[in-house]
């Protein structure tokens, strides 16, 4: 879970500096070619059992909202800071938490929902709406975490009903699927090897992440795992200002800070929930 989680530091990071030469749709759709290729190789390799799905509506669904969530991420990430961009993208497990109340009648208690409000507040903390301090790129950021959560839900919910390589190869297909279309309107032909050798790299790596998470979450509790997605706020930090000269302000790390803390302590809480 942790290498996965740095190599996708590496695919954001790849990702923001290429916004600068490409649309940042065709930047996602390069992006899923490595989780595609994984897919393709598998279909191969087991055929087209692979697809049998008791929910194909849901699994199209989770590969659109997929597309969606990499979208707005990469175009808020062209005009935001990247350690600023991951830490707001953290009230994802907070949402995930409201959906899931909302949705699937999972019972929260007064603790948890005190957690999740204190969490969001620590988000506002660094975006300050209305005070200018970042780019209204921030708010795709919030949409993004929003997409993000409703892809769990679906993921509770396939998980009784499909296997987990099943919902990975409907995820694959579906997005690549519906970001080829405004291929055709943005396309932009690399005109370097330095380009593709940017390109395949985050393919490659997009691809190589994605599996290390499925694997990690296939052999742990996510709840005993969660945590370790706060490490992409080191790696953003690190990366953000390695490459692109980029540091949070004194704000930003309050703003995490209690991002962090309020989702450990939900996090904490669910476990309690599940031994008991």
């Amino acid at each position: 879970m942790a290498l996965g989680f740095f190599l996708f530091s590496i695919v954001d990071t790849t990702a923001k500096f290429l916004t600068d030469t490409f649309h940042p749709l065709q930047i996602v759709w390069m992006r899923q070619l490595g989780l595609l290729a994984g897919v393709l190789v598998m279909m191969a390799a087991q055929g087209m059992t692979l697809l049998r799905t008791k929910a194909p509506g849901l699994q199209i669904t989770r590969g659109v909202l997929a597309a969606a969530s990499a979208t707005l991420f990469i175009y808020a990430v062209a005009y935001v800071p990247l350690a600023d961009a991951v830490a707001i993208t953290f009230v994802a497990p907070f949402m995930v938490t409201v959906l899931g109340a909302l949705l699937l009648k999972e019972q929260v208690g007064l603790r948890r929902w005190t957690a999740v409000t204190i969490g969001f507040l620590g988000a506002l903390i660094i975006i300050r709406p209305g005070m200018g301090v970042l780019h209204p790129a921030a708010g795709l950021l919030v949409l993004a975490a929003l997409f993000f959560a409703l892809r769990q839900i679906a993921s509770r919910v396939l998980g009784s009903a499909d296997p987990t390589r099943t919902t990975v190869a409907y995820t694959a297909i579906t997005a690549s699927a519906v970001l080829t279309v405004p291929m055709l309107f943005v396309w932009q032909t690399p005109g370097n090897w330095q380009a593709f050798a940017l390109i395949a790299l985050l393919a490659i790596l997009a691809g190589v992440a994605e599996t290390m998470i499925i694997r990690a979450l296939e052999l742990a509790e996510a709840v005993v795992l969660a945590p370790i997605h706060y490490t992409l706020l080191i790696w953003g930090t690190t990366w953000g200002w390695l490459v692109f000269g980029q540091l949070p302000d004194i704000w930003t790390w309050i703003g995490a800070a209690i991002i962090i803390v309020s989702g450990l302590y939900t996090l904490h809480r669910e476990r309690q929930a599940k031994r008991r």
